[in-house]
């Protein structure tokens, strides 16, 4: 079972509302809690939004407000806005949570992206079953003889469609999702133009993370709680020895303090940000929630998934893992890509076995170096840095490795893939 927590201070309004078990928030409540606030000015909120220095939750941490502005400044068509709710990292649970627990919340900040940008229309993005239902009796709400009674100006402003998709790594990506919503297949493709250029039906788009949109209804209903709504963060914990747990934390938060909180407080190291964001050895519990500070250890925040490795978890057998999920979920349009986590995943899998030969480890490190920014996503640049990051913080064990296979990596895989953490 997942835990849900919040280490926000008392009070502090936060995205982990208390809904009850297994529950969603409704349109009633939802209003009666200040939701669906009137805008009238739209560019002010765009400023409190760079005041407050949001950043989207989507992975790359890009401002948001810079975002908004170039999608509403873009030439092309009234702009389209979507919610991103396709949750590729298997250690992720945050997008799918709101999607389920709180849709109004999402679709909210989707009615103030579109009001800020311009937008006609808007969609919303998933693949997960329960969410689909959650948003589209959400949605359905408003239309309801309840909904109606609803003041006009708290309606959307935009007709909302839901677009669902398979779940891969790879169709949460910006222009997966473009090609997707545009009735093709949710596979990356190449860029320029990027969606807020050229994006579903050629017009100016916004893809935005779910809980990114959660942050800016949030905000709105909450201007006096604008920067710690914004530095705030969900973040899902997993791995070996302890409960995973979707627990909300301020921006600044210690990983160790997280650790301690689920049962993960004896780990080696961590996975960041999910499958992206590399491994991490010792040092890590004293990196903090922070986008600068991991980049500079050399992670990455990514998307917030935190999986901790027990002592007796091996490093190798973690970054293998990863690695052969990682090629097993190529969209194989790319012949780099292809070609390279294939590679990587072999070499991986040599070194855990104890039968790398002469130059397994040099390929490691001349791939690590080369292939990251060669293909049309990211997965490639994923399995590269896990691999860099596995070189950097543990060539003792590479080294152990060498001549003998490791027990770890060599038992026989457990039932469910070790990142993948059930939504709470």
């Amino acid at each position: 079972m997942t835990a849900v927590l919040s280490l926000l201070p008392p009070g502090s309004p936060g995205l982990l509302a208390d809904v009850p078990p297994g529950g969603c928030e409704d349109l009633a409540h939802y209003l009666a809690t200040g939701g669906c606030a009137p805008l009238p000015a739209p560019g002010r909120l765009v400023d409190r939004i760079a005041a407050a220095g949001l950043r989207g939750r989507g992975g790359a941490g890009f401002p948001t407000a810079v975002k908004l502005r170039t999608v509403r400044d873009a030439p092309g068509g009234p702009p389209v806005v979507v919610a991103n709710g396709e949750e590729g990292e298997p250690g992720s649970v945050k997008d799918r949570w709101l999607l389920r627990h709180r849709p109004h919340l999402v679709l909210d900040g989707l009615r103030l992206a579109a009001a800020m940008t311009g937008a006609a229309r808007g969609y919303v993005y998933l693949s997960d079953d329960l969410a689909e239902h959650a948003v589209r009796r959400a949605l359905a709400e408003w239309h309801a003889p309840a909904g109606r009674q609803a003041p006009a100006e708290r309606a959307p402003e935009v007709p909302v469609d839901v677009v669902r998709t398979e779940r891969t790594y790879v169709a949460g990506e910006e222009t997966a999702v473009v090609r997707r919503i545009d009735g093709g297949p949710a596979l990356p493709t190449a860029k320029p133009p990027r969606p807020f250029e050229s994006g579903v039906g050629g017009a100016p788009t916004l893809v935005a993370n779910v809980e990114t949109l959660a942050r800016i209804a949030a905000l709105h209903t909450h201007p006096g709680s604008a920067g710690a709504i914004a530095g705030s963060h969900l973040v899902t914990l997993s791995g070996g020895g302890g409960t995973p747990a979707l627990v909300e934390a301020p921006a600044g938060t210690h990983l160790k303090t997280l650790a301690d909180l689920s049962g993960y407080g004896r780990a080696r190291a961590v996975v960041l940000g999910g499958l992206f964001g590399g491994l991490y050895g010792a040092g890590w519990s004293d990196l903090r929630l922070d986008h600068e500070e991991l980049a500079a250890a050399g992670g990455a925040l990514g998307c917030g998934a935190l999986h901790f490795l027990h002592p007796d978890d091996c490093p190798v057998a973690a970054a293998t893992d990863a690695a052969d999920w990682l090629a097993a979920q190529s969209a194989r349009q790319c012949g780099v890509c292809v070609s390279g986590t294939s590679a990587l995943a072999r070499a991986l899998t040599a070194v855990a076995r104890g039968e790398p030969d002469g130059s397994t480890v040099a390929n490691l490190e001349r791939w690590s170096r080369q292939l990251p920014g060669r293909g049309a996503c990211g997965l490639l640049d994923a399995a590269a840095r896990m691999v860099a990051t596995l070189l950097t913080h543990y060539p003792e064990r590479i080294d152990a490795h060498r001549t003998s296979p490791c027990l770890p990596c060599t038992a026989a895989p457990p039932a469910a893939h070790r990142y993948t953490v059930a939504v709470p």
